[in-house]
């Protein structure tokens, strides 16, 4: 039995209705529809009657059109026109306002304001390595606690590795905890004449090579938001840590969306042991984009024979108005039969006529437009069994991931509709398989 044959499909409605699933991350590499998908189950857990908010991290707009929201903020946005008794709301990650969001929740009003003027910490919250990542599990631990919500879906950041989402909290904690910022805090810590002391004495030779780096006026900005943030460096630490085991918890099902190309495969297939490894519970692999064809029955192969033939003007092989020995019947368009014959028909549809030779010629013969497609066709043969070949690999080396597939449409989504049928299409898995449908634009 083909390995694609033997999977097992992944049954998104039950997964959707399950009044214990509070949390679907839909995650993998950039452009693999993250974002459509989310928006795509969001609606239609809410359609279902669920009490739904989607967080989406692309600054796209496209998602906010297709709701039909004028625009997406770091406010949940109602999405009007949801059928059913569910509610449906929407918003994307402001990383900055959700920084100053956490400095205006846990510091008193004067050291806020201290902060959030602070030179330093106004390029940290709007630029620093991982810090997106890192407000996006901020951001969903702030909704999760909020009660507000039966499901949060997250579509996750945007980037070169899958894995951002879930290192970035380590890496800002580690950055927060470091020796560097330990060093920098000390002189506060020890405060007045000591503190001076200290700094002057202790760190002279440090700050002065810093200064040199850096520059003394991006040291002094380091050094007083260092001092201003002293209280608030353990929660961040303290809240990173409670929304990773929210993330290992049995209530969290990630969804790893991925293209039937080599490179986006290898990367699910690294995330989906990265996953293992941290035991955070996977639902299964959506592969998107999955090509198909209504006449697969025509290899590659006779495609391309059938098409030089009709560039040579001829079925080889053929002669006297015969094909395999059979003789032409009145009706019968499925034979060649010789050229300048009354009673000639194109060999492949009925209906066509071919021009008469020495007239004028408009535009390409039958054989030509023939041939163009089959080509074309057998072109599309062999994408098709090079995707087979790339799920097989997948499917060989984790074969306990429950799959659905994504069929690639040629237009992009543009409102509730067409995020309904893609909703849809992402639950129907005939056969304990899928034939599922999503824009092949849709990041």
């Amino acid at each position: 039995m083909p390995l694609d044959d033997a999977r097992r499909g992944l049954d998104m409605d039950a997964l959707l209705d399950d009044p214990d699933t509070r949390i679907v991350v839909c995650c993998g590499s950039g452009g693999v529809g993250k974002t459509t998908t989310a928006a795509a189950l969001g609606l239609r857990a809410a359609e279902r009657g669920r009490k739904v908010v989607v967080l989406t991290i692309d600054p796209a707009r496209r998602l906010a059109q297709s709701m039909g929201i004028d625009e997406l903020d770091n406010t949940p946005r109602q999405v009007p026109d949801i059928k059913g008794d569910g509610e449906l709301h929407a918003m994307m990650l402001d990383m900055k306002r959700t920084f100053d969001e956490i400095v205006e929740a846990h510091a008193d009003a004067d050291r806020a304001t201290a902060i959030l003027g602070n030179p330093f910490y106004q390029s940290l919250s709007a630029g620093f390595a991982g810090t997106q990542e890192y407000m996006a599990m901020e951001k969903l631990g702030q909704l999760r606690a909020r009660e507000e919500w039966d499901l949060i879906v997250v579509d996750t950041p945007p980037s070169r590795s899958a894995l951002d989402f879930l290192d970035a909290p380590k890496r800002l904690g580690s950055f927060l905890d470091g020796k560097l910022i330990r060093l920098l805090m000390a002189p506060a810590k020890m405060g007045g004449r000591a503190g001076m002391k200290f700094l002057n004495v202790g760190m002279s030779m440090m700050t002065g090579a810093l200064g040199k780096l850096l520059g003394g006026q991006l040291l002094r900005d380091v050094q007083t938001f260092v001092a201003a943030m002293d209280t608030m460096f353990g929660g961040f630490r303290t809240r990173a840590d409670a929304t990773y085991r929210l993330l290992q918890a049995p209530g969290t099902a990630f969804l790893v969306v991925a293209a039937p190309e080599r490179d986006a495969l290898r990367e699910a297939a690294y995330f989906v042991e990265r996953l293992a490894e941290e035991r955070m519970p996977l639902a299964g692999l959506v592969l998107n984009r999955v090509h198909s064809s209504g006449a697969a029955h025509l290899s590659a192969e006779r495609a391309l024979a059938a098409a030089e033939n009709l560039a040579e003007a001829g079925i080889v092989d053929l002669g006297d108005g015969k094909a395999d020995g059979r003789t032409p019947e009145a009706g019968d368009n499925s034979l060649v039969e010789e050229p300048g014959s009354p009673a000639s028909a194109p060999a492949f549809g009925a209906g066509a006529a071919t021009e008469d030779e020495g007239s004028p010629a408009d535009g390409p013969t039958v054989d030509k437009v023939t041939a163009g497609l089959l080509r074309l066709h057998a072109e599309r043969m062999q994408l098709l069994a090079r995707e087979q070949r790339t799920r097989d690999r997948f499917a060989a080396l984790h074969p306990e991931v429950a799959v659905t597939e994504v069929a690639a449409l040629p237009g992009d989504v543009h409102d509730l509709d067409g995020l309904r049928d893609i909703g849809e299409r992402l639950a129907t898995t005939p056969n304990g398989s899928a034939g599922l449908g999503t824009s092949p634009d849709a990041d």
